[in-house]
């Protein structure tokens, strides 16, 4: 497999990767997510009413796969899975080199890996939201305004920083190219031949009439994270140059045809209206949700049906579905209708 031995060929002092090599697996750890996303998107799509939930709760179902991905490569092999793929392992910028993490630098790698990117992806998708509109309440409103002013300061710096250790970084001047493994107090160096065997999964059968069943039960539920990390490892290794044609694919797509430059979609067929005809107005004019006379028409790209643009806004900003057909919904799929005047 390409995680193993692709660099023993080098002398044997030069372990320290190169920076296309760590921007590398940085690149493969970010087309894990849009591909997982896509994925779940398609399955809430077949059956709103039983699988909608997947897709609103994309991002905690990922931190939860990834978290028992990375746990696991981090206690056998020392590194994430896409440093482990790029023959890379973590050790201290300072003391001894140990075959593997200890506890303290295992949950750091954890929270810089984990926690603290999904807490600046939701930051990052509050600011877009308030950014499209103010929230109600007049406390979060202050709070509101200055959010939307910081927040572009903070993200500024934030990737500011990682660009500055990069080139530290590219010129030798740091042994550490994050700083997230700056504050683990980690670097990224090769896998030395010794390390090969270690990254074989080598499992100890013990005697379990020996054991209580407490210890029983621990033991089985540690050996079955320890299957499903294999399991997702190896699947995630022999799909991953698969998942990048996938956000490839989806970004060409998206720059062949922007959303808004596609015409308004056509009403669902008339069987599905007739399921769900005790949700429509009699009268067309009218919006679904308000039950008066449409004003500002605004309509989903998911569905189709037309609203009243205040209305579904604030409906889809709550629910992040088509209130009639239930398909998930964002508010990037909420579109302006420009009728001519009567």
């Amino acid at each position: 497999m390409a995680e193993f031995a692709a660099h023993l060929t080098s002398v044997a002092d030069h372990t320290r990767p190169s920076l296309f090599e760590v921007l590398a697996q940085e690149s493969l750890a970010a087309t894990l997510r849009p591909a997982l996303t896509h994925l779940l998107k398609f399955v809430a799509e077949k059956n709103p009413g039983a699988f909608g939930w997947m897709y609103r709760y994309g991002d905690e179902i990922y931190a939860l796969l990834d978290m028992i991905l990375q746990n696991h490569f981090l206690a056998k092999q020392s590194g994430s899975f896409p440093e482990n793929f790029y023959s890379m392992r973590r050790v201290p910028t300072t003391g001894k080199q140990q075959s593997l993490l200890t506890r303290s630098q295992h949950c750091k790698s954890l929270l810089f890996l984990i926690l603290i990117p999904y807490i600046k992806l939701k930051l990052d998708k509050l600011h877009a939201r308030w950014k499209e509109a103010a929230p109600s309440s007049d406390n979060i409103n202050r709070l509101w305004k200055i959010y939307i002013q910081v927040y572009p300061f903070i993200h500024m710096s934030w990737e500011g920083s990682f660009l500055i250790y990069q080139m530290r970084y590219l010129f030798h001047k740091s042994n550490v190219h994050s700083p997230y493994l700056h504050l683990a107090g980690l670097r990224l160096v090769y896998l030395s031949p010794d390390d090969l065997p270690q990254s074989l999964p080598q499992y100890s059968r013990p005697d379990l009439h020996l054991l209580r069943w407490q210890s029983r039960l621990g033991h089985g539920f540690r050996r079955l994270l320890g299957l499903v990390a294999i399991g997702l490892s190896q699947g995630l290794s022999v799909g991953v140059f698969f998942l990048q044609f996938l956000e490839w694919w989806y970004m060409y797509g998206d720059q062949q045809a922007h959303i808004t430059s596609l015409p308004v979609p056509s009403p669902p067929a008339n069987e599905i209206q007739e399921e769900l005809k005790h949700l429509l107005p009699v009268d067309e004019s009218k919006c679904p949700l308000c039950q008066r006379v449409r004003t500002n028409h605004a309509t989903l790209s998911t569905s189709g049906f037309v609203f009243c643009y205040p209305c579904i806004f604030k409906y889809v900003k709550n629910h992040d579905c088509c209130p009639i057909s239930k398909y998930p919904t964002s508010l990037d799929q909420v579109i302006k209708l420009y009728p001519p005047s009567e």
